[in-house]
């Protein structure tokens, strides 16, 4: 069973930039895929980016490419969604999850894919 706490959300301005971190315990944190979701109102909750186990690859939504980052330290179990140039559409809480299977670092995978979720940090980005 892995508990994942996600810090760093807020009300920011257009183009500026926010940095989500998400702390893991209870689990062995190297063994899963981690991703970031999020859900803006009356939307369902949508795949932002994953990253591998050994943080070697990633992958991310066609609109947060070259804007978001996501990294991770398996030392410190931790896994860090970077977000710059932020947009008005970016507005939603956002949540770290773990997932056990390689599926979760599909194109677009779903959220059924992941096992563990935390819950959420709210990030508004107004224009």
């Amino acid at each position: 069973q892995v508990q994942l706490v996600e810090s760093g959300g807020g009300l920011v301005q257009a183009g500026d930039s926010v940095r989500l971190s998400c702390a893991a315990s209870g689990g062995t944190f190297w063994s899963y895929v981690m991703g970031w979701f999020r859900q803006a109102p009356g939307k369902e909750r949508e795949f932002v980016a994953a990253i591998d186990r050994s943080g070697s690859t990633t992958n991310y939504r066609d609109s947060v490419k070259g804007r978001f980052t996501i990294s991770r330290d398996n030392a410190e179990n931790t896994v860090t969604l970077q977000m710059n140039s932020l947009k008005p559409d970016d507005t939603a809480v956002y949540y770290c999850a773990a997932s056990r299977t390689t599926q979760a670092m599909g194109a677009l995978p779903g959220p059924y894919l992941y096992d563990y979720w935390g819950q959420g940090t709210q990030v508004t980005v107004s224009s």
